[in-house]
């Protein structure tokens, strides 16, 4: 039995998980299969052989391939699948990447959204959705941490694509009274996260190559961390508590509440591989980023009883030992 099985709540619901086979949506699925849930997953790209290679266990029942832009995509799966509760997991997810291209990640995160809530209305079996927003939605706050009674502050282009994302969720819970809740959740890590320009996996294969990992910022900038194992159970525990209907409109921060530098994550990798003697290259070369960011927890373990199950040291080790798994087999790429 896996942790909060409350008596069978997913057993044969239909959930719908967009970005199903990302880095947190192969979990999302993995931990819903465990459950006994029947998994619909929108499906953009495979980020390869090592998500599936590590999720045996993690594919869900139905795959439907498509974009969060294609509307009559989003409408056909959630009214032929007959779905009860929705994850919206997908969304372009990299700062630099959204820097370089914002109007593609303005589509998907944005028109994305919308067009995936749109969808929900229409069909009536919907009765739980879940939206993941992003710390990054707070913007630069002049106090910290953020709590959600902030207001949404995003000025570099993917901080901006999750505030409007987070509020056209709200709106759509305000207006419509779609049963919608919110999730905003601190930078996780974990096995099987393939976008190697993250601190976590990028200093790790950089180590595995014989390499020193790289700081593309100064090393100072603040961030919270938390593990993608715990995300999912903070997902699952909101989408369950949704049954009362005081959840509804909610949006709730998921932290660990133990900010750090970069340079102090990095330094906490590297005592995770045995490797204190590895000196990390600052570059100093970020651009659109916040200084500091970190989250206050407080509402989702007054309200939803939330708290993580891992500690950083046996989260980064169970991490590390992903990687050592799969760069072995896999190459250093």
């Amino acid at each position: 039995m896996t942790m909060a099985d409350t008596g069978g709540f997913w057993r044969g619901r239909n959930v719908l998980v967009t970005g199903s086979s990302g880095f947190l949506g192969s979990w999302t699925v993995k931990e819903l299969s465990a459950r006994g849930a029947f998994v619909v997953g929108l499906l953009r790209d495979r980020p390869g052989r090592a998500i599936t290679a590590m999720h045996l266990d993690a594919e869900p029942d139905f795959v439907v391939h498509g974009r969060l832009e294609d509307y009559e995509c989003l409408l056909r799966a959630v009214n032929e699948y007959e779905i009860d509760c929705v994850l919206h997991l997908a969304a372009q997810p990299i700062v630099g990447t959204a820097y370089r291209d914002p109007r593609a990640t303005f589509e998907a995160n944005i028109r994305g959204t919308w067009n995936l809530l749109e969808a929900c209305r229409q069909v009536s079996t919907v009765k739980r959705i879940v939206v993941a927003s992003s710390d990054k939605a707070y913007g630069t706050a002049e106090r910290l941490p953020y709590d959600e009674s902030m207001p949404l502050l995003g000025r570099h282009p993917y901080d901006v694509s999750k505030s409007c994302a987070d509020m056209i969720a709200q709106a759509y819970h305000a207006t419509y009274r779609l049963p919608i809740a919110i999730t905003r959740a601190a930078n996780f890590y974990g096995g099987g996260d393939l976008n190697f320009n993250r601190i976590v996996p990028g200093t790790i294969r950089a180590v595995l190559s014989g390499k020193s990992p790289l700081l593309r910022s100064d090393g100072t900038m603040v961030r919270d961390y938390i593990y993608v194992r715990d995300v999912v159970d903070a997902y699952l525990q909101l989408a369950e508590a949704m049954d009362d209907e005081r959840f509804w409109g909610e949006a709730y921060n998921f932290s660990v509440e133990k900010p750090l530098t970069v340079l102090q994550i990095t330094r906490k990798v590297l005592e995770a591989m045995g490797r204190t003697d590895v000196e990390p290259v600052i570059l100093d070369e970020v651009k659109g980023e916040i200084p500091a960011q970190h989250l206050s927890a407080a509402k989702a373990r007054r309200e939803l009883g939330w708290t993580p199950r891992y500690t950083m040291e046996e989260s980064l080790r169970e991490t590390v030992a992903w990687y050592e798994a799969y760069l072995g087999t896999a190459g250093t790429r």
